[in-house]
């Protein structure tokens, strides 16, 4: 089926909407794009783009693009203990799946948003939606009153969807007593293209460089009961943030020591949703599967799912029957990945020394004996390509791929 003539609207201009509305606009279909916002921002924070969301990106004819802005190929992943003596370093140049770059988070939605309008889709700002109705040509009602119709309407708007109640009725996430704060810092000199990861008792710290390394991307999560809000970003005090992690080792002191601005966020723990379409509604990214930052994988599902919906619907059968299809063919990956963040936390938090002792002796011994078996132990994250290789055409300059193949 073509999706020539067929009308989707897409609610949200993050990072899975808007490579949504590239990847039906080049299958021919009518996109408007609804964003709540003034403008298409970020906050100034980085985040981790692995093999697999680069293999939608590259399907999208987007990669380029995306290098160009000063993304940081990370050679090596080096995961040291509070004190800052190297535990497992990591070697993901020479045994890893393919590039992961640490991008700055408004780089890669200015990309997807530039790739989105050169495709044909309309984005509209100030768009805030307030119900959303299902049935066979759904409907979204704004703020502002305006009634938008489609017949397909993705809800792309993250933690606070209003798609995602329509389709599995009220959320009950729980808050699982970590905090997460965030930051960025200004580099004068080259840094290395690594990661870097300190595990504390209760805590862990992990730093990359960003827009080719003139800036570092510093990312904090501590244990605390004390919290009450789910909200992506609150602004918090550098000096607290200094304080939470006085006990760490000189090079997290000082890097911390630069910080201006910080913001944290409690991180809360949510279902899988259970539905994710019903009519001519469906769901795409965190509004279907929300995720723990300890895989990396937020950003990732969500170019995962604008690609494989994208081509689902349009393939052959009924509406339902290619939506059905889009959920058959995410549902079991997302959990599988959520579940996987939401186990890796507490690897990098023990507290007793003893334990925290030998779980470090077991990672410098897997580093030594098998290096490229720790490097690969998430292949079945990174290697998978939701594209097959495939590259829209319209979307590289490279030999097209007919949509729908």
């Amino acid at each position: 089926m073509s999706l020539s003539g067929t009308h989707i609207a897409i609610i949200g201009a993050g990072i899975g909407g808007l490579a949504a509305a590239r990847a039906l606009a080049l299958r021919g279909a009518e996109v408007r794009v609804l964003e709540q916002a003034a403008e298409i921002r970020e906050v100034g924070a980085g985040l981790q783009v692995s093999p697999n969301g680069m293999a939608v990106l590259r399907g999208l004819g987007l990669d380029t693009a995306l290098k160009r802005t000063g993304a940081v190929r990370a050679e090596a992943v080096t995961l040291c203990n509070h004190h800052g003596e190297e535990v497992l370093p990591l070697d993901v140049a020479r045994h890893g799946t393919g590039g992961h770059y640490c991008v700055y988070r408004a780089d890669l939605i200015d990309v997807l948003a530039q790739g989105a309008r050169a495709a044909g889709a309309r984005i509209g700002l100030m768009h805030q939606a307030a119900e959303v109705h299902g049935g066979a040509r759904p409907e979204i009602v704004t703020m502002q009153g305006a009634r938008v119709r489609a017949d397909v309407v993705i809800g792309a708007d993250g933690l606070h969807s209003r798609v995602r109640p329509a389709l599995n009725g009220a959320a009950k996430p729980f808050f699982t007593r970590q905090v997460a704060w965030r930051a960025m810092v200004e580099e004068t000199g080259p840094l290395e293209p690594e990661v870097r990861l300190f595990m504390g008792p209760g805590r862990h710290l992990v730093t990359y460089p960003l827009r080719g390394g003139r800036a570092r991307n510093i990312v904090a999560v501590y244990e605390t009961p004390e919290w009450t809000e789910e909200s992506w970003s609150q602004p918090g005090d550098p000096a607290a943030l200094r304080a939470l992690f006085a006990g760490f080792g000189p090079e997290v002191r000082e890097l911390l020591s630069r910080v201006e601005t910080v913001g944290r966020w409690g991180l809360f723990r949510h279902p899988v949703a259970r539905r994710w379409h019903d009519g001519g509604l469906a769901l795409l990214g965190d509004a279907a599967h929300p995720t723990l930052p300890f895989m990396a994988q937020g950003a990732c599902l969500a170019l995962e799912d604008a690609w494989v919906l994208a081509e689902t619907l349009d393939g052959p059968g009924a509406l339902p029957d290619r939506l059905a299809a889009y959920q058959d063919r995410r549902a079991r990956r997302a959990a599988r990945i959520v579940g996987a963040a939401s186990r890796n936390a507490w690897k990098y938090h023990v507290s007793l020394p003893p334990l925290r002792a030998a779980g470090h002796l077991a990672l410098r011994l897997g580093g030594i004996v098998a290096p490229a078996a720790m490097v690969r132990q998430f292949d079945w994250i990174y290697r998978e390509d939701v594209t097959g290789g495939a590259v829209l055409s319209g979307g590289s300059d490279a030999e097209p791929v007919a949509p729908g193949t």
